[in-house]
Formats: structure tokens, sequence, C-alpha cells
């Protein structure tokens, strides 16, 4: 036993048997899920291997593969093929073990299928297509007696029923001829190497739904490769199959069959029956000479007549495919790994743009950037100049008292610092945010997926999203808004003294802000280091002396922290553009493993029947 496996203790089979019968009868959405539930809930020795089946096909279809990685195309084709083959063959067979071995007549274009699927029933059953390609519904021919082993819940359960010849390739033309020895049902499959696209997917999933694939090729055709893809599958599956070599003169048999004989040995398929069906006229009821088919009829009636050889066929194909199963599930879940890896690559990047872009921001409202320019001269003009920044310059300390009786400042002039700071701020975030966008698009254009999420995503994810600048024109009114109401709600007591009258809500929402913004000098150089220290200490002393240090600390930590929250709402809505994108993939980083704990329990399962136990 691998570490993995002692790490992930065995459920009891009883109980792990109940809950999954359970969670399959709570709301079965189609006749196969309610005939799986059905079985898994009424017991019997064979359902821990059905409810292992029902576990691996649910881990399969929880696994996305949305990015266009490499290997990906191919990795979601495997995957699908084998939710197929479980809904399609294995699980209703393993459901039905005593039903009748169904022979799928599959293979060349033009090899004679049909014909002779009519000449080993001894009636017209299917018709031959005189025109290529055939486009027509598979036709299945059973014994009366097994028509209930062939219901819409059973074998291939995604083709309706029908009693009449059709066109639709999603019927499943069923006709009952007791010219059939019960226990066998043969299938006629479109042709594997059709023109249609839609042929050759019918036919591939026919085969997959065959306990027996009775191989038609013809001397013309033997050779070819896509049939040969087929069969090196079935061999690779260890599938059951039997070789018609049909339509051959009879002085081409030897030399022909000879080579094929060989063909089929290095391909691991030496233990297949191989059946000559001479060249022959047909009859006018589209049959072949009794004598020329009688070989390949004795065999097939020998295996519906014979329980134990039918059962063989049977367990070898069925075995064959759930083996195949545990093995190919592994690369889908490889993939399906590197597809979360990809995406929180992806995520990760974006993540960094804007947490770039916000550690950047909210630097910038706080080391005296924004006290430049259009900031600074409102601000000059509001608290005066000349005399002032002189003193604030030289002799801080000493002539305190004096700045703050000479401050002039205006309503008018409160209302323009509070402009220049609102458009400060905007344009603080709006490039910061434009910077991220261009840093996450060039981030994601490193990589495959990238590229792929950009092309089928908005076309403008590499520039700010037009709705931010009224975002942020909102966002930075909301804060200075509640700038002044913290300003309004600390002075309630203090309205009716003089400072208060004297600098008003207005200039003293101002100073707070500017204490805000300058409470480092750091991003400054040269003389607006002294300018954007004296404004700070003259905006800290300005509420000072209204409300007193300890209430100004305060005022300063709660309107930045206010502050960092609207602005991380605006960042954080910029980086949702690029963060839904990865979302919406609805990658399960949990899917994977959950994959190959059902293929272990498959196999677990597998390798307990193969010994005997319950």
């Amino acid at each position: 036993m691998s570490e993995e496996q002692a790490q992930a203790p065995d459920e009891e089979p009883q109980a792990y048997e109940a809950q999954t019968a359970g969670m399959l009868a709570e709301k079965p959405t189609t006749e196969f899920e309610a005939a799986k539930a059905e079985i898994l809930a009424s017991g019997g020795e064979s359902n821990r291997m059905v409810t292992a089946l029902v576990k691996l096909h649910q881990a399969l279809t929880e696994i996305t593969l949305p990015l266009d990685l490499p290997g990906a195309e191919e990795q979601r084709a495997a995957r699908q093929n084998m939710v197929e083959q479980l809904e399609n063959y294995v699980i209703p067979r393993m459901m039905t073990i005593d039903a009748p071995l169904l022979a799928v007549v599959g293979g060349s274009t033009g090899a004679g299928k049909s014909t002779l699927v009519n000449s080993l029933v001894g009636t017209k059953v299917t018709t031959p297509g005189l025109l290529r390609p055939t486009t027509r519904s598979p036709v299945l021919v059973h014994h009366p007696d097994d028509a209930r082993w062939f219901g819409q819940d059973r074998l291939l359960p995604e083709l309706e029923r029908v009693d009449h010849p059709t066109n639709d390739p999603g019927a499943l033309q069923l006709v009952a001829s007791d010219k059939l020895h019960p226990g066998l049902a043969i299938l006629d499959a479109p042709d594997v190497d059709s023109v249609e696209e839609a042929n050759r997917v019918l036919a591939a999933e026919l085969l997959a739904a065959a306990d027996l694939w009775v191989f038609v090729t013809s001397a013309a055709r033997y050779a070819d490769q896509v049939p040969w893809e087929f069969l090196q599958l079935a061999a690779n599956r260890s599938t059951a199959v039997a070789v018609v070599l049909d339509r051959t003169p009879t002085e081409a048999v030897q030399t022909v069959a000879g080579h094929l004989a060989r063909m089929l040995a290095s391909r691991g398929l030496k233990d297949s029956p191989l059946f000559i069906v001479h060249e022959g006229e047909v009859s006018d009821a589209g049959l072949l000479p009794a004598d020329h088919v009688a070989e390949v009829r004795a065999w097939l009636d020998m295996l519906a007549d014979d329980a134990s050889a039918r059962h063989q066929v049977v367990t070898q194909t069925l075995d064959g495919a759930v083996r195949a199963l545990t093995l190919e599930v592994h690369p889908v879940a490889d993939t399906a790994d590197g597809q979360g890896e990809a995406a929180q690559r992806l995520r990760a990047d974006a993540d960094m743009a804007y947490d770039d872009a916000l550690k950047s921001i909210m630097a910038a409202t706080a080391d005296g950037t924004l006290l430049r320019g259009e900031v600074l001269a409102r601000w000059q003009e509001f608290v005066g100049t000349g005399e002032i920044l002189k003193a604030l310059e030289s002799r801080v300390g000493m002539l305190r008292d004096k700045i703050l009786g000479s401050i002039k400042g205006k309503p008018q002039q409160a209302e323009r610092v509070t402009a220049a700071v609102q458009g400060g701020l905007e344009m603080l975030i709006l490039e910061q945010c434009e910077a991220a966008a261009e840093k996450a698009e060039a981030a994601w254009q490193m990589s495959p997926a990238g590229r792929g999420m950009l092309a089928t995503g908005p076309a403008d994810l590499g520039r700010a999203s037009r709705a931010l600048r009224p975002k942020a024109e909102r966002a930075v009114r909301d804060w200075q808004q509640d700038v002044l109401d913290m300003v309004r709600s600390e002075g309630q007591d203090k309205r009716t003294t003089a400072k208060f009258l004297s600098y008003g809500v207005n200039g003293l929402g101002v100073a707070l802000m500017v204490v805000v913004f300058a409470s480092t000098g750091g991003a400054l150089v040269g003389a607006e280091v002294g300018i954007a220290g004296g404004t700070l200490l003259l905006g800290q002393k300005l509420l000072e002396a209204v409300f007193g240090d300890q209430a100004v600390r305060g005022l300063a930590s709660k309107a930045r922290k206010a502050l960092e929250v609207r602005i991380v709402g605006l960042v954080d809505e910029e980086r949702a553009r690029y963060t839904d994108q990865v979302d919406a993939l609805q990658i399960d980083q949990g899917a994977p493993e959950r994959l190959r704990h059902a293929a272990r329990k498959v196999s677990d399962a597998r390798f307990a029947s193969q010994r005997g136990d319950d």
C-alpha cells in the first residue's frame, strides 16, 4: 500500500455505499442516475465496485479544464470519453452483469457491415448504404426474450429507443428477431472512418459500449490507419475482439489473411479470432450465401448458448475497461492540477499589481506627496504667507501663538483647499489604478493561460475602468464629508468658543486633511521638506488649540482609517475586473485529488473482486 493510500483511511463499505446511494437518490436528474441510485440502494455483493465507479464518475464530472494550456484539449477529450464510457457501458454493464452479450459490428467504410449483420441474423434488419456517408441510426438486433435488457436506463442511456428506421444518429433502433439466439445482441454501428464527424463520434461511442467488437474490414481496406487506431485501443483495454475479413476474393485470401494475422499479433491481438467471409453474390433480400457466414454465425451462437464463455468475454472487456479508467484518470488529474496552479498565478499577478497600487496610494496620502502644487498653494492662501512661513522656517516654537493668531482663512479659501485635495486624490487614484491595470495585463500576457483569458475577457482590461473616475470623485467627496462630520461631532461642546467659531467646521476639516496627508515629509526634498513639516505643524497646532492634542491624534487616526477604507474599496473594485475572470473559471482545487482517490477506490474494489473478497 502506498503512503498516500495509507493516509486516506478506508471508509466502511456499507457506510460508503449507503452515503452514495443516498446522494444519488436525493435528486436523480436522468434515468441513468435513477438506475444507479436504485442499484446502490438495493444492496448486493457487487455494490462495492458499483459504488466506487459511481464515485469515479462523479469525480470526473467535477473536473474542469477551462484554461487553454498545452495539452488541455487532449485531456478534455479524454475526460469526456471516460465519462461516456462509465455512463454508456461500465456502470450499466456492472449493474446488469447477466445481460445478453452485446457484439458491436464496426469497421471501415464499404466493408459490408450491414450486409454481414443481415446475413448473420438471416433476414434484412438493417439497410446497407448505397451512398457514402450513410447517415442513419444504429440498429440493435436482439431475441424477443431479451428486450427487457435494452431499456432507456441501461445500455447507451442517452440514445432514444425507436422501433423504426430513422436518420437520427441520436436514436437507437431496436429490432427483435427470434432468428437470433437469446443471450446475444448484435449492433450495427456507423463507419469508424466516415467522412461525417458525427458518424465517427457515434461509432466510437458504440464500440466503447461493446462487450465484443466484431471488427469488419476488407481486402482493400484492412491496412487503413483509422481502423487500426481503434483496434489498438481495444488491445490496450483488453477488449474482446473478433476480426472479419469481408469481401475477399478467393485468390487473395491466403496472402491478405496471413498479413492481417501478423498485424493483429504485432498489436497485441494475436488471440483474437479471425474469420474470412469470401466474396459472393448478395441475394435480392440483401443476404450473403449462408455458408459464407456460417463460421462467424456458429461462433456467435456458441457464445450465446454457453453462459460461461459469454461471461468470460463480458468480464474480460469489463475488467479491461475498468483497469484502463483507473490509469487514464491520472493525466487528467495532473492537467487539472496545472490548471489550478495557473489560475492561482493569474490571481496572484492581478493581486500583486493592485496591491502595489494600493500601497503607492496610501503612501502618497501620508508622506506629504499630496502637499505639492495646487494643494500646497491653496493651503498657504488659507493659513497666510510671508511672516508665517518665515517664522515656521526659523523659530516655530517661539512664534507658535503668533502663527495661530495670524491665520486669516476665509470660508471660500477653505473650499479651495478642499477642491484641491479632491482633485489631487482623484488624480492619484486614477494614475495608480491605470498603472495597475497595465501591469496586470502585461503579467497575464506572459502566459498562455493569461493570453487566453485576455482574449475572451473585456476588451479594456489593460486600462482603468471607465466607471473609476466618477466612483473616485464620489469616494473622495464622501471621505471629505466624513472628515467634516468628525470635526462637527468632536466640536459639539466647543461650537460657541471663539476659536471654533473663528476657524469653522470647514477650516478645521481642511486642517485635519492636511494633518492626515503630511504625517511624514519623506517624499519631499529640499525646501519642500520645511514647508511640509511646517504645514503639518501648523495644521496640527490649529486643531490642538480647539480640541486638545489627544483628541487631534484620535481624529487624525480615524480620518486616516476612513480614507483607507474608501480607497481599498475603489482599488478592489478595479482588481475584481481581473479576479472575477479567474473566479468565473470555477476551478475546484480539491477536485484532482478527489479524482485520484476515486480511482484508487476502483482499483481496490477490482483487486478485491479478483481475490473473491466481499
